[in-house]
C-alpha cells in the first residue's frame, strides 16, 4: 500500500475509533466500597439490527441510575458502568447463558445446565435477550457464532475485567470489600420480566442469592438504614441478584456483594423516563447509605465467618 493511502487509512481507523463511544466506563477508587451499574447504558451498537422499536428497548433500561449514583466517585467508592444496552448483551448473566435457538450455527462453547439459568434464557433473558419484558420479539432473524463471540469480547469481557478488577484493589487497600450492584425495577413487573408478573415492587429490593453473597449483618444494615429512611424493603424478592454478585463474591474471604434495586416511580415517570421531583430525595437516601457503607469495617460487625 501507497504511503499516502496508509496515512488514509490510518485516519480513517482513528475516526471511526473516535466515532464510537467506549464499552465502559471505570473510575478507581481509595476506599472498600465498589459500586456498577451494568443495565444503565444507552448505546445500542450498530451491528444491534433489532426488529423490534428502539422505544421498547429503552424501556428495558436501567435509566438514571447511573446519575442517581454520580456522587460516589468523589467520596472515593470505585464506579464501573456500561454504555452499551443490556439487550445488546448482558453482562449481568453468564457466557454459557446462550439461547442457542436464537443462533444460525451451533455454538462451539459450554452451554449453562444450572435451573436457575435456564429458567432466566426461558423468559428470553440470557446472555442475548430473545425478548423484551413485554414479550415483544427482538429479532427477526437468527444470530451469527461469530457476533455473539464478538459482543463477549468487545463488551462482557472489558465489564467484567473492569469490575473484577476494581474488587481485587479494594480487597488489597483494606483487606475486605464491599460490592454493590446498581439497578432499577418498574414499579410493577412486567409479563415476561420475572417469574412473578405484576407483582407490585417495593421501593427498593436487596439481593445476595439467598444468603450466599454476603454477611447477614451487612444486608441487615442495609435493610434497616433503608427501611429507617421510610422506604420499603423487600428481600431476595423478587430480585436475588444474579451473575455479577454471584461471581465476584467471597463472604468468607471479606468479599462481600449484594445487588441493589431501586423502584423507578421514586424518581423518575416511567412513561417518558424523565426524571420528576423524587430525584434528589432519593440521591438524597442513596447518599446516605454510601457514607454508612464508607464508615463500616465489615470485619468488626461480621459474625458469620
Amino acid at each position: 500500500m501507497k504511503p499516502v493511502l496508509k496515512i488514509l487509512k490510518h485516519r480513517f481507523e482513528e475516526q471511526r475509533a473516535m466515532a464510537s463511544p467506549p464499552h465502559v466506563r471505570a473510575i478507581p477508587g481509595t476506599t472498600a466500597l465498589v459500586l456498577d451499574s451494568p443495565h444503565s447504558g444507552t448505546h445500542y451498537p450498530s451491528d444491534f439490527a433489532p426488529a423490534c422499536a428502539h422505544a421498547q428497548l429503552r424501556s428495558e433500561e436501567d435509566t438514571h441510575v447511573e446519575r442517581l449514583f454520580n456522587f460516589a466517585p468523589p467520596m472515593g467508592a470505585a464506579w464501573v458502568e456500561a454504555f452499551f444496552a443490556r439487550t445488546y448483551v448482558d453482562v449481568n448473566r453468564d457466557t454459557t447463558e446462550i439461547d442457542v435457538t436464537m443462533l444460525d450455527a451451533p455454538w462451539p462453547h459450554a452451554v449453562a445446565t444450572d435451573p436457575q439459568q435456564l429458567a432466566k434464557i426461558r423468559l428470553g433473558k440470557g446472555l442475548l435477550w430473545r425478548n423484551t419484558d413485554e414479550g415483544v420479539a427482538i429479532y427477526d432473524r437468527k444470530l451469527t457464532v461469530a457476533e455473539v463471540q464478538a459482543r463477549i469480547a468487545n463488551c462482557w469481557q472489558p465489564y467484567h475485567q473492569a469490575l473484577e478488577q476494581a474488587i481485587d484493589a479494594a480487597h488489597a487497600r483494606h483487606g475486605y470489600c464491599i460490592h454493590i450492584n446498581c439497578h432499577s425495577m418498574p414499579a410493577v413487573a412486567a409479563q415476561q420480566a420475572t417469574a412473578f408478573p405484576g407483582l407490585v415492587h417495593a421501593d427498593f429490593v436487596i439481593g445476595d442469592r439467598d444468603g450466599t453473597t454476603a454477611s447477614s449483618e451487612l444486608v441487615n444494615a442495609i435493610r434497616g438504614h433503608l427501611q429507617g429512611l421510610g422506604y420499603s424493603v423487600e428481600y431476595n424478592h423478587p430480585y436475588k441478584g444474579v451473575e455479577l454478585i454471584r461471581r465476584y463474591s467471597d463472604p468468607a474471604r471479606q468479599r462481600h456483594s449484594i445487588q441493589l434495586e431501586i423502584n423507578r416511580k421514586l424518581y423518575m415517570n416511567e412513561q417518558t423516563r424523565a426524571i420528576h421531583d423524587g430525584f434528589g430525595a432519593v440521591q438524597s437516601s442513596l447518599r446516605s447509605l454510601v457514607e454508612l457503607l464508607l464508615g463500616m469495617d465489615i470485619r468488626c460487625i461480621d459474625k458469620t465467618v
